[in-house]
């Protein structure tokens, strides 16, 4: 499984640009391909986004992992829209929604999480008037970020675990496991902090 966020090193003029001029072309081209009429700018988009892999050297099999996770997704809205609203409108919706995604992907495959953070907390740093403490903030982002490929590894071991063991697949063989490894990960990370002086 390919968790998004993954940082793809290179040295390309994407992964130059600063963080913050990365983040703002994704809010534009995410707009632009909603506010798109017609399949053939959702093509021009798909190119463009498209050539945006090949100069930043993402290998395809690394682009198409991005993407491949909402295979279902566009399945389930692409028969409702192809049975609600025609042919057109499907390939508009689905075609917006891969596109989208892919725009994010490549953004965050080209930046570092630091780079992220950092541009975050100098965002929210104007807030510290108001109580806001963008270092805190930081963290809190820097550990949700951690924490989703963490629980990704838990879900997975606990499968393998069960597959391991010959049973047969059941909520309760799932969910029992992965809370129990997730709480110690999480008192684990807790006693880190505490030990750092981070205890609010």
């Amino acid at each position: 499984m390919t968790v998004i966020g993954l940082y793809h090193a290179g040295s390309s003029v994407l992964h130059r640009i600063p963080a913050g001029w990365k983040l703002l072309g994704m809010l534009v081209g995410v707009i632009a391909v909603v506010a798109a009429k017609a399949p053939w700018q959702l093509g021009i988009a798909a190119v463009l986004v498209a050539g945006g892999f090949a100069l930043a050297h993402v290998p395809v099999r690394v682009a198409w992992a991005q993407l491949w996770p909402l295979r279902w997704i566009i399945l389930f809205v692409g028969i409702f829209q192809v049975i609600f609203s025609g042919p057109e409108r499907a390939v508009m919706v689905c075609g917006s929604l891969l596109i989208t995604v892919a725009i994010a992907a490549l953004v965050t495959l080209t930046t570092r999480v630091t780079a992220m953070l950092d541009l975050c907390q100098r965002l929210l740093r104007p807030l510290r008037r108001f109580g806001v403490d963008p270092d805190r903030v930081g963290l809190v982002l820097a550990l949700t970020i951690r924490c989703i490929p963490l629980l990704v590894d838990i879900v997975r071991e606990v499968s393998e675990a069960r597959k391991a063991r010959g049973t047969g697949f059941s909520l309760r063989s799932m969910a029992g496991p992965a809370v129990v490894r997730a709480l110690r990960a999480a008192d684990a990370m807790g006693d880190a902090l505490i030990a750092r002086g981070v205890d609010d």
